[in-house]
């Protein structure tokens, strides 16, 4: 930084543009808001997407897909991220409340299993919904996969 580099912060120094101040400032009158219409007045504000009375983007672009309200979502949960919880915990059964309080799921959220992973010790998960993969790797260790 050097003397010739210095100027003033963002904000700092007024524009010099200075509107309304009488016709001999030569931005009186109409104070470059130019006669009638819209942004002529005080109070104008421009709504989100104006596009000057020309169709909106979001108007001309098509809509297409569909949203199901009745959709359920599931937070996934594979199976290595459980065997992990059960080598460092050393914990037989798992449930919802089991992951929420080790940060696998938050409270709100359903809880599905999937079957990315192996397990290695019999373990009895008690969730929302199970993946075929995942039902298969539980229940040939013995261990139990319940429905809530």
């Amino acid at each position: 930084m050097e003397l010739h580099n210095l100027e003033p912060a963002n904000g700092a120094t007024k524009s010099s543009k200075r509107i309304g101040r009488g016709q001999g400032s030569g931005r009186g009158g109409t104070s470059t808001r130019g006669h009638k219409g819209a942004q002529s007045r005080s109070g104008y504000s421009r709504k989100l997407g104006f596009e000057g009375g020309q169709m909106p983007l979001v108007r001309r672009v098509p809509k297409f897909g569909f949203k199901n309200i009745n959709r359920v979502e599931y937070h996934c949960i594979n199976l290595d991220a459980i065997q992990k919880l059960v080598d460092e915990y050393k914990l037989n059964a798992i449930d919802v409340d089991t992951l929420i309080q080790h940060g696998l799921a938050s409270k709100r959220q359903l809880v599905k299993v999937l079957g990315r992973g192996e397990l290695t010790r019999k373990i009895d998960i008690t969730a929302h919904a199970f993946s075929a993969s995942a039902l298969k790797a539980i229940e040939s260790n013995g261990g139990v996969a319940t429905k809530i």
